[in-house]
């Protein structure tokens, strides 16, 4: 073990984000240039999806970041089997186009899945749809619904046109129990080229071939003693991996996180303070399920939990979105939000089941703030510092819940 972690060290020193490994903060800077460095820094390391290389030297940049705060940094780690790609492509007549497939599905072998195609819900073997990368939109739910039908041998689903070029990806929330019929994701400008050739008589071939080899997650966090340990603990977390580079998706929530790790830490709280980054966000929340499972009383012992979730640093096609387990979770934020001229663009009804990691906790009846947004560029490889990022309202929402967490704790 040490000698793999060795080895992912050797691996960030020699990469564009060797920097990350600099201290995070400097006296000197003020909130918005930490914000700056710490998106930046993110954003730089690459794809990070979840027990890859690029996520394992993630999380030692983010041990490395809360170790230069003055807090002790904790690990919590887990086995899981991790998807290789071996083959993801399609062909027809002789053109052939590179996708991604779903990371809950069925997989072909290598010749695999020949036949016509048509639209999704058709008598075709290989369906078709194109869609934004939610099950919640039209095509999401034909999707969906086609998945546990299972009439096509194959399905095909194609980058919304709206969409810059490129492959946006499903969540794989099913990624335990994966099941349905291969499926491909392509980008837009992909498919034309093979809607080109498309024919009545033409037929297709999907390949969508994958294996499961070991691999290890690592959530990382810290815990800040409070003066009172009798007083029920205030929990903060956020994901840190996804499909992309990821710079406003889960960027703001790592930064948050860090801000207010580091104001609880010079406040000296009342309470003892708990926070979690975890791994496993776009595979079903596998690493928040097994922190969760090590730690079964703490979703209702907790005084609170706040979910820093997806998006709230989004510059294209924002939308800010509060969530709560109660009316008294609600109106604790509104003078935070009030001093900032801060409004949320929708608020989750509350008997509603929650967006994100926040669904978690309130299946387990846990008391939760959740604090995430809308984003244009949302599971997109254009995710990235510094354009797909909105850094002023960025600094100023993680303000606001500096704030919050300050008062929670104290």
């Amino acid at each position: 073990m040490e000698k793999a972690r060795r080895q992912i060290l050797k691996m960030v020193a020699a990469t564009p984000f060797a920097m990350a490994m600099s201290p995070v903060f400097s006296s000197e800077m003020s909130m918005k240039d930490r914000v700056t460095k710490i998106i930046r820094e993110y954003s730089a390391q690459g794809i990070h999806r979840t027990g890859t290389a690029v996520d394992l030297a993630s999380a030692e940049w983010f041990r490395n970041q809360i170790t230069e705060l003055g807090v002790a940094p904790e690990e919590d780690r887990f086995s899981f089997k991790r998807i290789d790609v071996q083959k993801s492509e399609l062909e027809i007549n002789g053109t052939v186009i590179h996708g991604i497939p779903l990371y809950d599905c069925l997989y072909t072998n290598a010749e695999g899945v020949r036949g016509q195609v048509g639209e999704i819900g058709s008598d075709a073997d290989i369906g078709v749809v194109s869609s934004l990368p939610h099950l919640r939109t039209p095509g999401g739910q034909s999707l969906a619904k086609a998945r546990v039908e299972a009439k096509h041998k194959a399905i095909i689903v194609v980058t919304d046109s709206r969409l810059p070029p490129g492959i946006t990806t499903f969540n794989a929330e099913n990624y335990t129990e994966p099941f349905g019929p291969p499926v491909l994701q392509i980008a837009h400008a992909d498919w034309l080229k093979v809607e080109g050739v498309l024919t009545a008589e033409a037929t297709a071939t999907l390949t969508a071939q994958c294996r499961y080899v070991d691999a290890r997650g690592i959530n990382i966090g810290a815990t800040i003693k409070g003066k009172n340990s009798k007083l029920a603990p205030l929990v903060i977390m956020t994901p840190r991996s996804g499909w992309w580079a990821c710079a406003s998706e889960r960027g703001g929530g790592i930064a948050c996180l860090l801000e207010m790790m580091r104001a609880i830490q010079q406040s000296g709280p009342q309470r003892d303070v708990i926070f979690t980054a975890n791994t496993g966000h776009e595979l079903s929340h596998i690493g928040l399920d097994h922190y969760l499972d090590r730690r079964r009383q703490l979703v209702r012992a907790a005084h609170m939990w706040i979910h820093l979730g997806a998006n709230f640093a989004a510059k294209i096609a924002p939308g800010i979105r509060l969530q709560y387990s109660d009316e008294a979770a609600q109106s604790l934020l509104t003078d935070a939000l009030t001093r900032r001229d801060l409004k949320p663009s929708v608020e989750t009804p509350l008997s509603t089941r929650p967006y994100g990691e926040a669904r978690n906790i309130h299946d387990g009846q846990g008391r939760y703030i959740s604090l995430l947004g809308g984003n244009g560029l949302f599971h997109h490889p254009d995710d990235v510092w510094p354009n797909a990022v909105d850094l002023d309202l960025t600094v100023k929402w993680i303000e606001a819940f500096t704030d919050l967490g300050l008062q929670l704790s104290s």
